[in-house]
């Protein structure tokens, strides 16, 4: 390799002027060439304990530029320099561990090192932060920190933490819910080409409907699905489902969502499956209902993964099998959805599917009850009631009940009843 670089000059010179006869395979070995100079340059510069020209070279063997491809020599490098507190260095070093390029996957390391970048106002650090909390990857689940780490980065004007802030809002993931708000993140990302913010934008315009003109949208809704897109292939389904802009016609809303479900529309998959389920505009059938439910879920559609859950469950359209039940109600959950929460819950009180857990079933009743599932109010209500998987608490136990029985829960009201007459 010695001998090589020595006599690099001459060779770069008889490969320049081939390049001057435009033949593009020497074009490229003299691309590979002046790359694999730059890292024998970085290399020497590196190794002077330069945190930047480390986090170059550490940057040059992640991509394979001018070096052999090589994971763990990145991550030796991308570790010198993070050490010496560049923050660049930092977070890709946290990437190397949430993905175990390199290293073995370790989500607490990713964590450590996002959170140092994070806290040097690094912006994907920021997200991919936000990102780890959202998901209880490395650090206990919390929205309230995801929201927060994600508008850090979005106010940097970071496309996907904007994207991921329009989804929190949108879903009202630790934060009250408000489309108009969403609108404002998707809009942002969108404007910087981020293709899923620009749809998650339409849909959540559909949700704000003083601003939505429904005719208009039908009209242009048909267009774009009449030429095979399939997100408005689905939207349509969904007006035609609801009966927004046209007059409602389920046979229609399943052929729509039919259409953008063959494209692997993951949303279009799991309406069509309700479709299937509930026998909306089309014979029901437990199984196809299963069918669609099980491709959505497979693409991390948690109503999906929910809905299947609730068919393992109760044995509708395949065998009864609670432990498959418990492993789709646990996905949903962890992304928050507040029924799979509720359900996984009430697995974990019963014994279902999993070793009975009081403990667990207060953790995901308090994850659905905080989000206002009432169903999850009185669970909790009952726990702390008769002291199952905490410390017996009449005044917890009154509070979870009032908040379900505002929100018209009959059991509710008549547990209250009883109780203020004890």
């Amino acid at each position: 390799m010695v001998d090589w670089f020595k006599r690099k000059p001459e060779k770069e010179k008889s490969l320049t002027q081939a390049t001057e006869q435009s033949d593009p395979k020497e074009q490229n070995l003299l691309d590979w060439f002046r790359e694999a100079e730059k890292a024998r340059l970085l290399t020497q510069d590196a190794e002077q304990s330069d945190a930047e020209k480390q986090r170059r070279l550490g940057l040059s063997y992640y991509r394979g530029d001018g070096v052999k491809q090589d994971y763990a020599q990145a991550v030796l490098w991308f570790t010198k320099s993070a050490i010496q507190g560049n923050a660049e260095a930092q977070n890709n070093l946290g990437w190397c561990y949430q993905n175990g390029y390199g290293v073995k996957r370790n989500y607490p390391q990713a964590v450590i090192w996002y959170k140092k970048a994070a806290e040097q106002n690094h912006a994907d650090a920021q997200n991919n932060l936000g990102w780890c909390y959202q998901n209880g990857y490395g650090v206990t689940q919390d929205w309230t920190q995801a929201v927060m780490w994600y508008r850090k980065s979005a106010e940097q004007g970071n496309a996907c933490a904007q994207y991921n802030l329009g989804l929190c809002y949108s879903g009202g993931y630790g934060v009250r819910q408000n489309y108009a708000q969403a609108t404002i993140w998707y809009a942002k990302a969108a404007e910087q080409g981020h293709d899923d913010a620009q749809r998650m934008l339409r849909d959540c315009q559909i949700q704000i409907t003083f601003n939505i003109d429904y005719e208009q949208e039908v009209r242009q809704l048909t267009k774009e699905a009449e030429q095979g897109h399939s997100h408005a292939q689905y939207m349509l389904g969904f007006f035609y489902d609801s009966g927004r802009g046209v007059r409602q016609d389920y046979t229609q809303a399943v052929r729509w969502y039919t259409k953008a479900a063959e494209q692997n529309h993951a949303d279009a998959q799991c309406s069509l499956g309700d479709c299937y389920r509930e026998g909306r505009g089309v014979k029901q059938d437990y199984a196809q209902a299963v069918l669609w439910f099980k491709k959505a879920a497979q693409q991390g559609q948690s109503l999906a993964q929910n809905n299947l859950g609730s068919c393992y469950y109760n044995g509708d359209g395949v065998r009864q099998d609670y432990e498959q039940a418990v492993m789709w109600y646990t996905k949903a959950a962890q992304q928050g959805n507040a029924s799979a929460q509720n359900t996984l819950g009430i697995c974990y009180y019963r014994g279902d599917g999993v070793r009975q857990d009081y403990a667990q079933a207060v953790r995901w009743y308090t994850k659905a009850a905080e989000q206002g599932h009432a169903d999850a109010q009185c669970n909790l209500g009952n726990c702390y009631l008769n002291g199952f998987g905490v410390d017996c608490s009449y005044e917890q136990a009154v509070m979870w009940y009032t908040k379900a029985a505002q929100q018209e829960n009959d059991f509710a009201k008549d547990v209250l009843r009883k109780l203020k007459g004890a």
